[in-house]
């Protein structure tokens, strides 16, 4: 299924127990992120358990967004650079069940200064020697991963084995980045409409809606029965094009 305006417009955003605005996108098979330019950054958490993700990418910028969940889907690449620049403030990041495979695949962490709270359980590269030292590394401000608290024991031996700081990293560490480096080049961002920067393609997901999309949005504008709904819809057809 296409996450598309007319799905973010219908999903069910309230108030979780730990008094955030969530938007539940979640069991929708969704393959491709795109469109969440729709949303106006209104949400502090959104859940995009059990679909089929395989690429994290394509985020606007969404500088509210503070809890991104993302169990349960196929996802094997995390493009750094989009969510680095779109989520500053993004705290917990949950990727349980992915196919996220070695080390330099999750680079991606240290792009990501305001992240405590991170979770790659069941994934490939918890196996990998080292995993979870090279996350406390790369991001010296985690203080959870898979749902343990970092130790101060844990992140001297990081930088034992890792190096001081990115600065001075030591003959390992620089083996672990030049993979990253190499892995990162080897990995294209798509999605089916058109190619995804860095800026997350967040004015294309707000200008490049089909006819077809605009048109729903229209239909659901003259269906509508509550001021919220209204006001929903025409904050999206502002964000989309001119009515």
């Amino acid at each position: 299924m296409k996450l598309t305006p007319e799905l973010l417009l219908s999903a069910p955003s309230y108030i979780n127990p730990v008094n955030d605005r969530e938007l539940s996108l979640r069991g929708h098979n969704i393959q491709i992120i795109e469109n969440l330019g729709i949303t106006r950054d209104l949400n502090d958490a959104i859940d995009l358990t059990d679909n089929s993700i395989q690429h994290l990418t394509n985020f606007p910028l969404l500088p509210r967004l503070s809890m991104l969940l993302v169990a349960n889907n196929r996802i094997r690449a995390v493009n750094a650079a989009n969510i680095g620049a779109n989520l500053p403030n993004l705290r917990v990041l949950v990727l349980t069940r992915n196919q996220l495979a070695g080390l330099a695949d999750l680079s991606f962490v240290a792009t990501l200064p305001a992240l405590e709270f991170f979770s790659a359980l069941d994934n490939p590269c918890t196996t990998q020697t080292h995993y979870r030292d090279w996350l406390i590394w790369r991001n010296p401000g985690l203080r959870v991963i898979d749902f343990t608290r970092v130790r101060d024991a844990e992140r001297a031996h990081a930088r034992e084995l890792f190096g001081e700081s990115l600065d001075t990293p030591t003959d390992l560490a620089r083996q672990i980045l030049n993979s990253e480096t190499a892995a990162g080049a080897s990995k294209v961002f798509t999605t089916s409409t058109a190619a995804v920067g860095a800026d997350g393609g967040g004015a294309a997901s707000l200008q490049a809606l089909s006819e077809e999309d605009r048109e729903k949005l229209r239909e659901q504008l003259k269906r509508a029965t509550s001021l919220d709904e209204i006001s929903r819809i025409q904050r999206a057809l502002r964000g989309a094009t001119s009515l």
